[in-house]
């Protein structure tokens, strides 16, 4: 049987990911704009460094504020970039 890789802010479940991170954005209604941050290491230098990306979620209740740190699941489409949607807020900002 083969063994999962789960890293710090990566979750599987049932072939949708789960991510963790941070609401930069919420200004659209029912969205929410978050970044995920991960380590890499260099491939020659075997260096760490951090990558980010921003996802745009869905969040149905606008609950949700600058700085809360989110998990957000994988679903179908929404609109042209909503492509997850808000599953927990495990910390609001304070």
């Amino acid at each position: 049987m083969a063994e999962q890789i789960k890293d710090a802010n990566v979750e599987s479940s049932s072939r949708k990911k789960i991510f963790q991170g941070v609401v930069v954005s919420n200004k659209c209604d029912k969205t929410i704009v978050v970044k995920t941050e991960r380590q890499i290491a260099h491939p020659l230098y075997k260096k760490y460094y951090k990558k980010s990306k921003k996802i745009t979620s869905h969040d149905e209740n606008n609950e949700c504020g600058i700085g809360d740190i989110v998990r957000v699941k994988e679903i179908r489409p929404l609109s042209r970039t909503k492509r997850w949607t808000l599953i927990e807020i495990v910390e609001k900002a304070k």
